[in-house]
């Protein structure tokens, strides 16, 4: 088994949207119900964290930003865009969801863990250096990128965002660099209108950008081929320190903003891929940390599967790896992701 950590607080729980808001509160009281069950709670460690000061934050945010997110503090309620709604608590939640990714990297290169899931709120992969937008405060995984080359001197990072939408804030972050290699697969043409397959990353960062933008119902097969013949072999020849996940549960099949039809089997497909990736690139560093989802039921069952492969205790019959392992249904948005692949990865 392996040594899993869990970011959770129950401050996560205190940003609040409000009424009828999609991103709720209640997208991750599901989750931490059922790490409180006995006989899943002893599977994992909890470890204690605090929040991210504005020095670590300011690794990916302008100082102006920081503050006008700090100016949300104690506001009944504030707006940085029509759907990022700020409640008293919210500044705090976000600087403490960076703070819970901060620190689970820090216990991964450390030793003290083999991978780690930060269930954390607000979200984070649409946050540009400058404003908040599509319900996220904090770009968190684009912080804790530059947070683990800054200051834990790896150096290369590989972030993965599989979340129905395209990560904006995350790609425009490390457009133009070659130490950070971002592999996103989403909805399009949708929210937030970016990731086309021709944004490849310029200068130095040519072909460390790799999206594959998805008409909408694509399933587990689709997503597992996807994983198998371009994020594997592209993964491999980038050779990373470290594995950040952005894990959006709105490619779930039943998600009311979106189209995909992922099944929990699905993710946890997925997330062996990565974790076996992890194993034989950087000493198993994997990190995931919450970004969307919003069918209650269906982000509950595919957190619980990806912990499931994290800690080693898959439900994952043997049949259906075999049947993902080789799932080869013709995906032109896939196909079309190669071609420029191609150009910097041999595949």
């Amino acid at each position: 088994m392996r040594k899993t950590a869990v970011m959770r607080d129950d401050l996560f729980m205190e940003h609040d949207p409000g009424y009828g808001h999609v991103e709720s509160p209640d997208r991750l009281r599901v989750i931490y119900e059922q790490l409180d069950r006995p006989e899943i709670k002893g599977n994992f460690i909890f470890p204690a964290f605090g929040p991210a000061d504005h020095a670590i934050i300011g690794l990916n945010h302008t100082d102006a930003y920081i503050k006008r997110v700090a100016q949300t503090s104690g506001k009944i309620f504030d707006m940085l865009d029509a759907d990022t709604i700020t409640s008293p608590r919210s500044y705090d939640a976000a600087c403490l969801a960076v703070g819970a990714v901060v620190e689970g990297t820090r216990l991964l290169v450390d030793g003290e863990g083999d991978n780690c899931f930060a269930l954390v709120r607000p979200p984070g992969h649409h946050a540009e250096e400058d404003r908040g937008m599509g319900f996220c405060l904090f770009n968190n995984v684009a912080v804790v990128a530059r947070y683990a080359i800054e200051h834990l001197q790896l150096k290369k990072v590989l972030i993965v965002d599989w979340d129905l939408h395209h990560g904006n804030g995350t790609q425009h972050s490390f457009y133009d660099s070659d130490k950070v290699l971002y592999f996103s697969t989403h909805q399009y043409p949708f929210y937030p209108g970016s990731g086309s397959v021709s944004e490849q990353g310029k200068g130095a960062g040519e072909g460390f950008t790799i999206n594959v933008p998805l008409p909408g119902g694509q399933g587990d097969l689709a997503f597992a081929r996807i994983f198998n013949t371009l994020l594997v072999p592209v993964a491999r020849q980038f050779n990373p320190d470290l594995i950040l996940l952005s894990a959006g549960f709105d490619i779930y099949m039943g998600d009311p903003l979106g189209a995909m039809n992922v099944t929990r089997e699905g993710f946890a497909y997925m997330t062996r891929v990565l974790l076996d990736l992890a194993d034989e690139l950087c000493n198993g560093r994997l990190l995931a940390t919450l970004e969307g989802g919003y069918d209650i039921g269906g982000q509950r069952d595919g957190v619980l599967a990806v912990l499931a492969e994290m800690h080693g205790k898959s439900f994952l019959k043997k049949e259906v790896v075999e049947k993902l392992r080789n799932a080869d249904q013709p995906l032109p948005a896939l196909e079309n992701a190669q071609k420029i692949a191609k150009r910097f990865w041999s595949l």
